[in-house]
């Protein structure tokens, strides 16, 4: 298939094969799909959690507003936001930089201290709303791969994510949940599976300025 056939074919599952599962290799597809993800600066605000604990996703359930995608699916992808963002991360991530290419404090410099300014004058609050965002990318990201993977997913926001962080004791790690992805394979009585796609006509979604 190319590309757009894969998009065509990616649709949001409804219904997950319960002993269809993921391999290794196809979730380590997933994890390098989602740290390879643009973000604003390369900061990386974000945590990816991959949950296959059948009792976990279980307790899940009931935070999930009972949508069976997250017990049924293979693996349960938690997309979370790092809640401390401040000069000492953005060190951490030119400390990084320094190393993996090489570069010297010189070349660099001017730009961390550019971006630790930017970052410690800026309130919690902007930074909490710019990595959500930022967690949506990552989200696209990953629906994208699993399509080209024929992998299936199904993005959710619906959850109660102050019971997820309590469950998942994300506080702890400085960390809160934002945005759901089941992942897996589709069951074969998934009426949703053999439905046309219904979008607008690419005319009215786009315009073309030349």
């Amino acid at each position: 298939m190319n590309s757009i056939q894969q998009l065509e074919w990616r649709y949001a599952t409804k219904k997950f094969d319960k002993k269809n599962k993921l391999s290794d290799n196809q979730i380590d597809i997933l994890k390098n799909g989602f740290n390879l993800t643009a973000t604003s600066y390369g900061l990386q605000p974000l945590k990816l959690l991959i949950i296959s604990n059948e009792k976990l996703k279980k307790e899940l359930l009931n935070h999930s507003f009972n949508q069976q995608q997250v017990v049924d699916c293979s693996h349960l992808l938690v997309i979370c936001i790092k809640t401390i963002i401040d000069g000492d991360y953005v060190d951490e991530k030119f400390n990084l930089e320094k190393e993996v290419r090489n570069v010297s404090e010189e070349s660099i410099g001017g730009f961390r201290t550019f971006l630790k300014d930017t970052i410690t004058n800026k309130p919690k609050e902007e930074i909490e709303i710019s990595s959500i965002n930022q967690a949506y990318i990552a989200l696209g990201n990953l629906m994208t791969l699993c399509a080209f993977e024929k992998i299936d997913s199904c993005p959710m926001e619906g959850f109660i994510p102050s019971e997820y962080d309590r469950i998942l004791d994300l506080k702890k790690q400085n960390l809160k949940s934002v945005l759901l992805l089941p992942v897996g394979f589709r069951a074969n009585n998934d009426f949703m599976s053999s439905m046309k796609k219904v979008r607008i006509p690419i005319a009215e979604s786009v315009v073309e300025i030349k």
